[in-house]
């Protein structure tokens, strides 16, 4: 909160005040519409103006509950003597937006990078979380570097069903693999429908969007502690105010959102992804996000710091144990970064301190279990490993804490899909021969050929080798997988098939190693034979004809560059408007 020691800045110095506080026609017109929405002008004049970026949604359970939490953040700005101004903007449901909401994540950045350079506003406040709004908020805000603090929408409840705490995602995948092995039937599927999400929030489990809510807050774009507070929770309430506060704070020291995205806190956002075992789609949004804010992320740095810090977080799906509401009460984030502090850049500033070995000062954790000494670890590596080889020239990923142990080295021949509706058709037929050394391969659902990257990724086990006891395989794809997802699933293999990546070239029979520790993916197909499968390949027809698809299309990139639009990740000056 500003107080005596906060430099204030003076009314001209606002980027607001060229709309308001000039002399000419427009600003009497813009001081005119302000009292037609109600406001006096000892309201408004000369106060920060500062939009408050609502994913608010009737269809997104995931933020269902920030119309409210808006409110708090209102009532903050105000305390700290700004003017705040709610702007809703579009809602990234992951449960129901088809065929992806990563087809429309470069939308969201869009819309929030016009909408704050469009509008008289100094600084924002975003409010998100579920998977995709994370990374497209901060990307947008990034591009415009106004003064942002970052309000996660936090984990919802912990599932119950029959005395077993549930994980949603997680336990989804495991109940749906039961029911087609005929272990539980409908009647228990029925009761797991109302145990599995019980209150609003996002995923419980360390999925994609505890994952980069968490990031965020390593970012330093956060308030301390804010990524792990269940969306219930009244101190959810308290930490939303707690953001209006600060982000007054911002305005008047004049810290902008690039002045805290660096290139030291990108490389810490990666440390602490990889040190939770997160998820593997923060690996394309950390490097979207970077190259926004003029940062530069790759991924071998994935792989090099994937190699210095362990998974200390024992929580679900790459832990065993635990959700997110035991994390916060363990010590969240801040206890989990107090454990890593030598692997963190700790001068770097924050939106609350001058730095971050500042903010972490006092940082304890309650429950080593929940959150590993380094003497302890859930893993002695980070979690994500980075392949490459002849069929991922350009990378791809592969949670390997989430895969039964046996599989991270292996070499099966490969079962092949051209397409996900195929796949579901076809995965249970007998003809296939699909053994548990098959290695299943999905391809056509990479980011132009999903379209948007959809999470099928993980790709599901045949029938009749799920009642044989089998619950893993390897499985390779240019696709995503959901965070809360599992398996030995390698996955983001770029360039993707659709683009006449090497996977456009894999025959079922071909035989494949992966071997983890070694860091590569081999197909066992000699180079000659390649190019005449290369020479016989016709590329696809474009999915999209017209509109935003067509737009998405022609400037998506890879997975290995973020998966962002060609014309928004280049360098480049964009004036703001002239308001006069």
């Amino acid at each position: 909160m500003t107080d005596a020691t906060t430099p204030r800045r003076r009314p001209e110095e606002l980027r607001s005040h060229q709309w308001y506080g000039t002399d000419g026609l427009r600003s009497f017109s813009h001081r005119a519409r302000t009292r037609q929405l109600g406001y006096l002008p000892e309201e408004h004049l000369g106060k920060p103006v500062i939009a408050i970026l609502n994913t608010w949604s009737d269809i997104n359970p995931c933020h269902v509950h920030l119309r409210d939490r808006a409110q708090a953040v209102k009532r903050g700005v105000w305390q700290a003597g700004g003017f705040p101004l709610e702007f809703p903007v579009a809602t990234l449901s992951e449960t129901f937006q088809k065929p992806t909401p990563m087809l429309y994540r470069n939308l969201l950045a869009m819309e929030t990078e016009e909408l704050l350079r469009s509008y008289p506003v100094d600084g924002a406040v975003l409010m998100g979380g579920c998977d995709k709004s994370t990374p497209a908020l901060l990307m947008g805000a990034a591009s415009v570097d106004l003064p942002t603090v970052f309000v996660p929408a936090g984990p919802m409840l912990p599932g119950h069903w029959r005395g077993e705490t549930l994980g949603s995602g997680t336990d989804m995948w495991k109940y749906w693999d039961d029911k087609r092995a005929g272990l539980i039937g409908d009647c228990e599927m029925t009761e797991l429908e109302s145990g599995l999400a019980r209150s609003p929030g996002h995923c419980m489990t360390m999925g994609t969007a505890s994952t980069l809510t968490a990031a965020a807050e390593a970012l330093g774009v956060t308030v301390p502690g804010a990524s792990s507070i269940p969306a219930v929770d009244s101190g959810h309430d308290r930490m939303a105010a707690a953001a209006g506060l600060r982000i007054v704070e911002q305005v008047h020291k004049g810290r902008t959102l690039r002045q805290i995205l660096t290139q030291e806190a990108f490389e810490d956002a990666v440390t602490t992804v990889l040190g939770l075992g997160g998820s593997t789609n923060a690996v394309i949004h950390l490097i979207a996000m970077a190259r926004r804010a003029g940062a530069r992320l790759t991924l071998d740095d994935f792989d090099r710091i994937a190699r210095t810090v362990p998974v200390l977080a024992n929580v679900r799906p790459g832990g065993q144990t635990y959700l997110m509401e035991d994390f916060h009460f363990a010590g969240g984030l801040p206890g989990f970064l107090s454990r890593v502090t030598d692997l963190l850049h700790l001068d770097r500033p924050t939106v609350s301190h001058d730095t971050l070995r500042e903010q972490l000062a006092g940082a304890a954790v309650h429950n080593d279990d929940v959150i590993r000494p380094r003497g302890n670890p859930v893993a002695a590596e980070g979690g994500v490993a980075v392949l490459r080889g002849n069929l991922c020239p350009d990378g791809a990923v592969i949670k390997h804490i989430a895969a039964e142990p046996h599989l991270l080295k292996h070499t099966g021949p490969a079962v092949v899909f051209d397409d996900y509706r195929t796949m579901q058709r076809t995965i249970n037929d007998p003809a296939l021969n699909i053994t548990a050394d098959s290695v299943l391969v999905l391809r056509n659902a990479g980011p132009k050929g999903g379209p948007g990257m959809p999470e099928y990724g993980m790709l599901p086990i045949p029938d009749h080798l799920l009642k044989q006891g089998v619950r893993d395989m390897v499985r390779i794809s240019d696709a995503r997988m959901s965070g809360t997802s599992y398996g030995a699933c390698v996955l983001h293999v770029a360039p993707e098939s659709y683009v006449g990546g090497p996977l456009a070239l894999v025959r079922t029979g071909d035989e494949i190693t992966l071997d983890v520790a070694a860091r590569t993916l081999h197909l066992h197909v000699d180079d000659a034979e390649l190019e005449r499968r290369r020479a016989a390949w016709t590329p696809p027809p474009a999915r999209y004809e017209r509109g935003y698809g067509a737009l998405y299309n022609d400037q998506i990139t890879q997975a290995d560059t973020g998966c962002d639009f060609e014309f928004l990740a280049c360098s480049g000056h964009v004036p703001d408007p002239y308001a006069g």
